[in-house]
């Protein structure tokens, strides 16, 4: 048997398995990564909402302030 043949028999398989186990690596860290990414996009959203729901508090405050005046006048006049 040829020195060269006997190394491709054996290097062959060698190759193959680590050609699927760096696939499945790979894979692994893709799909770590689009995880983290949606994460993030998940948290970027509940920021901008709680942002947006602390100004709509705010709004709804100056409406009560601004109520409770009202009332007040309307008490006032009768």
């Amino acid at each position: 048997m040829s020195t060269t043949i006997y190394l491709l028999t054996i290097s062959l398989p060698l190759a193959t398995i680590l050609l699927v186990f760096g696939m499945r690596a790979f894979s692994a860290y893709m799909q770590a990564k689009a995880r983290f990414d949606s994460d993030e996009a998940y948290r970027q959203v509940a920021e901008k909402a709680v942002s947006s729901l602390s100004s709509i508090q705010e709004s709804l405050a100056d409406i009560k302030g601004r109520l409770a005046s009202v009332e007040k006048i309307l008490k006032a006049v009768e």
